[in-house]
């Protein structure tokens, strides 16, 4: 596409979000190959204010759990998954998960646990049951967003049960969202190529929907980076639009940068993704996304100097303090794996943005003007 061409067509997307219009695939598409950054940015923050958005940006304090790291599906993105004869696997109990996040609250006063861990085929349904119980029990007013649509599939098969079921007993044990995690990237081919062990993404929307359903609010995500195509990011962007359409039921979008390290892919040649891609990722969510309220630049993957810019390309979330972050970690992630608030408060005041500290339902706790 010639440079006068691609301007017309980026004119053409700016006229559609001051009027409010709805973006298609062909107007993603403009987008992804768009070079002009600094424009794409600002197309993402006038977006952001026509739908609504304001200088808050949000962030939660919270804490991150991995039941175990033993996992019967070997992602080739995947550098935390290991077996159970490996040193290095373990299994937490839910009484030695509780004891830990006691001892950690301590210190952090964290309104949310977020935690995902391996599909370890060791364990049964009850075991999932336990934690969430147990961690209710023992601090009925923390926020427990627990288990992706991989990990709540995984449980059916160990049960029997259907989706619907599984995720009653655990709302009805203390469960009160899910993260976006297992949804990759859900175009077939990327799926056979990155994750071959996986369920289809059928089942990673059935989950969701199922869980909006019954009134359990969830997350989405896409890794990107690896093997897609730029209408493959598209697509899988229009995918969720879609469902949003359908239950209302996502809190936030979180666009997640592949991480190679330790992965068949750092074997194969592949290497972190620049931050300009990083910051159009991000625009381009929040240009397709008109329905999701809150997109997350996730400081833990893109270090929060670059968080902070993104701010400017369409991101009105932080995340949170994110207590011991290990799976990104693992594959090479060289950032902190801890934000203090102050630090936090600190990236999005210098940002121009006005901090607000929230809830994991974006109920707002606190904010620094």
């Amino acid at each position: 596409m010639s440079v006068v061409t691609q301007q017309t067509a980026l004119d053409a997307i700016w006229e559609k979000v001051e009027a409010g219009e709805r973006l298609n695939l062909e107007d993603g598409l403009t987008l992804m190959e768009s070079d002009d950054l600094l424009q794409l940015g600002e197309l993402a923050d006038a977006a952001r204010r026509v739908r609504g958005g304001t200088d808050e940006v949000f962030f939660v304090q919270n804490l991150y759990l991995n039941q175990t790291n033993v996992c019967r599906v070997k992602c080739k993105f995947c550098a935390f998954a290991v077996t159970q004869k490996q040193a290095d696997a373990y299994t937490f109990t839910p009484e030695q998960l509780v004891e830990d996040a006691l001892a950690q609250r301590e210190g952090t006063g964290f309104t949310e646990i977020h935690m995902v861990g391996g599909e370890s085929p060791h364990v049964d349904f009850g075991y999932y049951v336990d934690i969430v119980s147990k961690l209710h029990e023992a601090m009925p007013d923390v926020h427990l967003k627990l288990f992706t649509a991989s990990e709540i599939h995984h449980m059916t098969t160990l049960s029997g049960l259907t989706h619907e079921q599984v995720l009653v007993e655990l709302r009805d044990a203390g469960l009160g969202s899910l993260p976006g995690g297992g949804a990759e990237v859900f175009a077939d081919r990327v799926r056979r190529l990155v994750a071959p062990g996986k369920e289809h993404p059928d089942f990673w929307f059935h989950t969701h929907r199922t869980a909006h359903g019954l009134g359990i609010p969830t997350h989405c995500t896409m890794l990107y980076g690896h093997v897609e195509t730029y209408e493959e990011r598209v697509d899988h962007l229009l995918r969720l639009r879609g469902l949003q359409d359908e239950t209302g039921g996502f809190l936030a979008f979180i666009p997640l940068a592949f991480h190679p390290e330790n992965t068949v892919f750092e074997r194969r040649g592949w290497t972190h993704t620049a931050g300009s891609d990083d910051l159009k990722m991000m625009a381009v969510s929040r240009l397709l996304l008109d329905n999701v309220p809150n997109v997350k630049a996730y400081w833990i993957m893109m270090g929060m100097p670059l968080a902070a810019v993104a701010l400017h390309f369409g991101a009105n979330d932080v995340q949170g303090t994110v207590v011991r972050e290990e799976i990104f970690h693992a594959a090479g992630a060289t950032t902190e794996t801890e934000q203090k608030i102050e630090e936090l408060v600190h990236f999005v005041g210098e940002a121009g943005r006005i901090p607000v500290q929230r809830d994991t339902l974006y109920n707002e706790l606190r904010r620094w003007e």
